[in-house]
């Protein structure tokens, strides 16, 4: 009795595998949507029912043609520049001498052999000196559109853009990503990088170059912090 009932339950869990299987199998997966392209897109409005009025697509008769809605491209204005300089210096001594005369006994050093014995003297002195230098420079301008991504609720824009230039055996990118106000937005639908909140730019390369400029593993192992020397 033990081994049908155990064969019918390896039938039933077979089943039960070849249902969800085929279930899987019929059931197909939605289509995913465009990775460049599904960030900024645009819910679709309300219908209206032959209103000429559409939520969202209103037109400003006062204002100039700029970036206001998800999807809107603004160029911004890369003009970075960081310098940052930092020194340090330490210079610290001490010295310390004590004597301890010794123990005696009626009057007299307790000595062997005519050496005292219980006498002793303490003499320590420590120094360090130490200095410390860095300076560092960064410098990055030109120009990159992004796309509206977000609105905020307070009206500030959420932008993210990224741009490819292929030179040569390489390739060069700048991303940026940040948040805007569009009382900032110039006329000419532009805004530098100073006023953008929240930046996150970043700049490199891929290609021949960008891999004959970078150290090996083995180098970047013996200039990393873990190296024991």
């Amino acid at each position: 009795m033990r081994k049908v009932y155990f064969s019918y339950s390896l039938v039933l869990i077979g089943l039960l595998v070849l249902a969800a299987l085929g279930g899987c199998a019929m059931t197909p997966k939605p289509p995913k949507p465009d990775d460049q392209l599904s960030w900024a897109l645009q819910p679709e409005p309300p219908p209206t029912n032959g209103s000429i009025y559409q939520v969202g697509r209103d037109v400003a008769l006062f204002e100039n043609p700029v970036a206001r809605h998800i999807g809107d491209t603004v160029t911004i204005t890369l003009n970075e520049s960081t310098a940052a300089k930092k020194s340090a210096t330490t210079n610290t001594a001490k010295s310390t001498n004590q004597a301890l005369p010794g123990i005696s006994v009626l009057g007299k050093a307790v000595t062997i052999k005519g050496n005292p014995i219980t006498s002793a003297s303490i003499d320590d002195s420590s120094k360090f000196a130490g200095t410390g230098d860095s300076a560092q420079s960064n410098s990055l301008t030109g120009f990159i559109t992004c796309t509206v991504t977000r609105v905020l609720p307070n009206g500030n824009l959420y932008i993210r853009g990224e741009k490819w230039i292929g030179i040569n055996q390489g390739s060069e990118y700048v991303r940026l990503s940040g948040v805007i106000r569009p009382i900032d937005i110039a006329p000419d639908n532009s805004v530098p990088s100073l006023k953008v909140g929240a930046a996150n730019i970043s700049y490199g390369g891929k290609g021949a170059l960008a891999d004959a400029n970078n150290q090996g593993w083995l180098s970047r192992f013996f200039n990393s912090p873990w190296t024991p020397f």
